[in-house]
This record gives structure tokens, C-alpha cells and sequence, in this order.
């Protein structure tokens, strides 16, 4: 089998979103070599809806941080629920975005990555309510989904507790912080390159090391 790369992530993670080129790059540059797998962490998942005023100037102070570090841009459409919380209507969750990707993987489970990354851009520069139904609509076009199909899943017991079971999973990884990322090359043998934000050079070189070690690769 090929060594497996695990990215835990979660659509509403600022420093996912930052981090959405290095992964991009990552599968591209070890396309036939390593698989890849997304996993929703659930990171935000409240008993009771709560609105983003809560979250608002911790946000606001991180996106300026993740901008700096990863040159990442954001949409004065999400800028502005984030700096007129008392105004903006999101209750942020990560259960729905998480659901959508497992309805997602049904379609193209080797586009995983890419429809991740579709997600964190249309959060956090679009500006986009990810516990909108709407929210997912443009996607649908892109990828040629049919919208009754997709909707129907979305709202089903089957895709929500995939979900649930990839926040489980990215618990037992210890994927208390996002992104997490982790190269299984054997059924007992998991090596975790990054737990939060790491550029491309620091982790092709820790996976090109760890390729070494397991030479059969």
C-alpha cells in the first residue's frame, strides 16, 4: 500500500486556511506516491447555537496573525461579521461543512483536498455561512453534483455520523489543534509531521525523511 498522509483540518480553522496552499502543494508533489485524507476535527461544536460576537475579537486579532504568517488573504465579506459582530446573523458550527465533505467524498474521494480547501476559501474570503444550505450551492456547480441528491444526503443520519466519526478519529490522533497532520506508512507505524500551522519546506522534508527510513516506499 502507499504511505497514507492524514489531514485533520476544519473549515472554520483560520490556520487551515492559511495552510490550504501547503497542502495543495503537498498532493501535488507526492501525487502517485502518498495518498491523502482529510478528516473534519469538529472543532467548534456547540450544544446550543452561539453567536460569532462570542468568538469576534479573537478572530479578528487571528486573521490578522495568519494574513502575516502564511500570506493568506480575507474577504471583506467575512472581515465584516468578524468586525460588526452585534450586526452578523452566523452561529458558527463545524458539524454541517463536516457532513458536506463526507457527502462530498461519496462523489470524488480523491478531491478531498481541493473541495476542503473550496470550503475554507468560501468561509473565510467569500464570506460565506457555512451552516447555510446556500453556502454549498456554487460548489455543486463546479463539481457537476446534482443539487436534490447533495441536499438530501447533507440532511440524512448516514453522512452526519461519518462525520462524527472522523471528529472521533481525529481525537484518538490527538488532533487537539488544527492542522494536524500525520504520515502512516504501516499499520503500526504513524508519524505526525505538523500539529498547527508548518510551511512546505519543514514538512516535504520531514516526509522525505521518513520516506527514507521506510525505504520499500
Amino acid at each position: 500500500m502507499y504511505p497514507l498522509l492524514l489531514y485533520c483540518y476544519d473549515a472554520y480553522c483560520d490556520w487551515c486556511y492559511g495552510f490550504s496552499s501547503v497542502i495543495t502543494r503537498l498532493e501535488e508533489e507526492y501525487r502517485g506516491r502518498i495518498n491523502v485524507e482529510v478528516l473534519s476535527g469538529g472543532m467548534i461544536l456547540p450544544k446550543q447555537p452561539k453567536p460569532i460576537s462570542i468568538l469576534a475579537g479573537y478572530l479578528k486579532s487571528l486573521s490578522t496573525e495568519v494574513a502575516i504568517v502564511t500570506g493568506v488573504k480575507y474577504g471583506s465579506e467575512y472581515l465584516w461579521h468578524i468586525e460588526n459582530p452585534g450586526q452578523s446573523d452566523w452561529y458558527p458550527s463545524s458539524e454541517k461543512p463536516a457532513i458536506a465533505l463526507c457527502v462530498f467524498k461519496t462523489y470524488y474521494p480523491l478531491l478531498s483536498v481541493q473541495f476542503a480547501c473550496d470550503l475554507l476559501y468560501a468561509l473565510h474570503f467569500e464570506g460565506r455561512d457555512l451552516c447555510d444550505d446556500e453556502a454549498y450551492r456554487h460548489l455543486l456547480y463546479k463539481y457537476d453534483i446534482p443539487a436534490a441528491d447533495f441536499y438530501n444526503t447533507l440532511h440524512g443520519e448516514t453522512a452526519k455520523q461519518l462525520a462524527f466519526e472522523e471528529f472521533s478519529l481525529c481525537r484518538r490522533l490527538k488532533a487537539t489543534s488544527f492542522p494536524r497532520l500525520l504520515l502512516q506508512v504501516s499499520e503500526n507505524k504513524l508519524y505526525s509531521l505538523t500539529e498547527g500551522y508548518s510551511g512546505y519546506d519543514v514538512i516535504q522534508g520531514r516526509i522525505d525523511d521518513i520516506l527514507k527510513m521506510n525505504i520499500r516506499f
